[in-house]
């Protein structure tokens, strides 16, 4: 996960890919390719083992691959197989985005339900740690070592059924003993993420994690279905089941508003109703979610029954997964540091910033993972290969579109921040107030957004090149750089204020992980092409500014017709000229890198 940010949650779309993020919070990403020479010709595949260090799609697009033949090598370009990819890619894009947006939908509701308070911060606090457990027992392993070794399997005379059977036989048992024994020691994880003395509910924050820590092991059910039916290219139904996720939690939330009364919380009761209803829908969810790939990987013809023992493949991936832990190890360390924190602060601090980091991750969710998956077989490919000029052609090109569609929006972020908080947040048990403070929060660590997107995709190189070790020493430094900075939060802010810090903190992180990361591949590909890099981020931050400028002038024109209309008018005014005018300006200075990003969004949208 992004260094240090708290985890995704578990209904968040993105939480449900279980890979590793490198700060933010509750949102989710993906992982390492185990193998790129396995990957290389099933290409298509790539992306879903790359590390998404931070919110990607739980599907996302995976770009217009070749067909495969019989042995899994790709004989020549099939002209039939790449549209049906490309259609196949444009409908998971449309998933991913129904994904996020429903995901979104409920974590309104659940401010509106509860306000941004004590019981927001322990369900928060207790709705990620599902997340957290699992990846630090299975879900890092998982993510990047599970389908190049189907892929493998499929030459076995048996199609890989037998192999597949082992695998989902030791999984299925590791998940129920974590399972277990992380719901019977709930109170010791939540104390981990609770600063003593601070200002959470250590009782509310246990009594939610009770009932959400059984979603671990159904978090691990859906990421090994999810992986069978992708090395068999089947991913629509990984895309959708977490729309279903979503949906489920809506409702839920949709009955806990409708019963009357509150959660209480002096004393906690684990048979309070509305407690019950709210825990034990949202663990439903992802019970729902895992249990709607059953029947697509029936319908390959699979049949489980247990079969017991290590098949010697996985054995060749211990190196890699010994690295792959200690990312994920490192990164929970910097999360549970920025959780206690966070508790330090006024209550509400938690779920401000996990609202806030939902709404930072947006952007490159929707808008920079649908246009680097193209990227990203071909940048496989290309490292398979050894061509070193073509990667980093790749990964200059992906630099620039990050810059040319991300810059602006974050630009405009900052200027809107405060709106976008009042109009989505501000209304039912939601205090004005908090609300701003939660826009605020967004403005100031708008300028992340780029440094983010940048360190995803250099991580992204370096397991495309099989090095592990990197991005976990990278991880290392990131995280050595944010602990003492969060802690400096809680001296130098006033409690209310210590959350601003924490994301701002959570931007310097990335800018920090983004400069090594460039230095790191400069010293392994040579010239990394930064000069033109650096003549489109000029020309997009000239354009930006006037962007933010316009749209400075026509917030001090919008009327005031009371706080909540006010910011849902700056909101669209704002945003859409601001927008307008960057975009434009970029078409003027004919920025070539636009030209591709609008072509593949007017494909997408005529396609979807």
């Amino acid at each position: 996960m992004p260094f240090g940010a708290p985890p995704l949650a578990p209904n968040d779309p993105d939480a449900t890919v279980f890979i590793p993020r490198i700060g933010g919070v509750p949102a989710s990403s993906k992982w390492p390719v185990a193998d790129p020479d396995v990957l290389r010709p099933y290409d298509t595949l790539a992306t879903r083992m790359l590390p998404r260090i931070a919110p990607s799609p739980t599907a996302g697009s995976f770009g217009e691959g070749p067909g495969l033949d019989a042995t899994g090598y790709i004989p020549k370009i099939e002209k039939e197989a790449a549209p049906s990819l490309a259609k196949a890619s444009s409908r998971m894009a449309v998933a991913s985005l129904v994904s996020r947006i429903t995901g979104f939908v409920w974590k309104i509701m659940l401010v509106w339900a509860v306000g941004i308070g004590v019981t927001n911060d322990s369900f928060n606090i207790g709705n990620t740690l599902p997340n957290q457990v699992f990846e630090l027992l299975l879900g890092g392993v998982l993510s990047s070592v599970v389908v190049p070794l189907l892929v493998r399997s499929q030459d076995d005379t048996d199609g890989g059924e037998a192999y597949t059977q082992r695998m989902l036989t030791v999984g299925l048992v590791i998940l129920a003993v974590g399972t277990v024994i992380a719901v019977i020691a709930a109170p010791q994880l939540t104390s981990l993420y609770l600063e003593k003395g601070g200002k959470a509910n250590p009782e509310l924050t246990t009594a939610f994690a009770k009932l959400l820590l059984p979603e671990i092991f159904f978090y691990g059910v859906f990421a090994l279905l999810s992986a069978m039916l992708n090395a068999k290219h089947i991913f629509g139904p990984t895309a959708w089941a977490p729309v279903m996720n979503n949906v489920v939690v809506i409702v839920t939330l949709g009955l806990f508003m409708l019963m009357p009364g509150e959660i209480t919380t002096d004393p906690v009761r684990m048979s309070d109703p509305k407690l019950l209803v709210l825990g034990v829908g949202v663990t439903l969810g992802i019970v729902v979610q895992a249990l709607m790939l059953v029947p697509p990987v029936l319908r390959t013809g699979f049949r489980f029954r247990w079969r017991w023992g290590i098949d010697k493949r996985m054995k060749e991936f211990g190196g890699l997964a010994l690295w792959i832990l200690g990312y994920v190890g490192v990164s929970q360390i910097g999360l549970t540091v920025n959780t206690r924190v966070l508790t330090m602060g006024d209550p509400g601090g938690v779920s401000i910033y996990s609202n806030a980091w939902l709404l930072f991750q947006l952007p490159y969710g929707v808008i920079g993972v649908s246009l680097l998956t193209a990227i990203m077989p071909r940048l496989s490919r290309n490292a398979a290969d050894g061509d070193t000029r073509k990667v980093v052609a790749d990964l200059s090109y992906g630099s620039r579109i990050s810059t040319v569609m991300l810059v602006p929006i974050a630009a405009v972020m900052s200027v809107i921040g405060s709106s976008i908080g009042i109009a989505l947040f501000g209304s039912g048990q939601g205090s004005v107030a908090e609300a701003q403070r939660l826009g605020e929060a967004l403005a100031i660590s708008a300028f992340g957004l780029l440094p983010y997107a940048l360190v995803m995709l250099q991580l992204r190189v370096f397991y495309a090149m099989k090095d592990a070790r990197t991005p976990t020493l990278i991880m290392i430094v990131m995280t050595l750089v944010k602990i003492p900075l969060l802690y400096l939060c809680p001296v130098l802010l006033d409690p209310k204020n210590i959350v601003l810090g924490a994301m701002m903190v959570n931007s310097l992180t990335f800018v920090v992980g983004a400069i090594m990361g460039q230095v790191w591949l400069w010293v392994s590909l040579g010239n990394l092409r930064s000069r033109r890099v650096l003549g489109v981020i000029l020309f997009t931050v000239v354009a930006s500014v006037l962007g933010v400028i316009a749209a400075v002038l026509v917030g001090a024109i919008v009327p005031d017709f009371g706080v909540r209309v006010t910011a849902w008018l700056k909101l669209i005014l704002q945003g859409l000229v601001g927008l307008v005018v960057s975009f434009g300006v970029l078409a003027a200075l004919k920025v070539e890198e636009l030209a591709p990003a609008t072509k593949r969004f007017s494909r997408l949208l005529k396609r979807g």
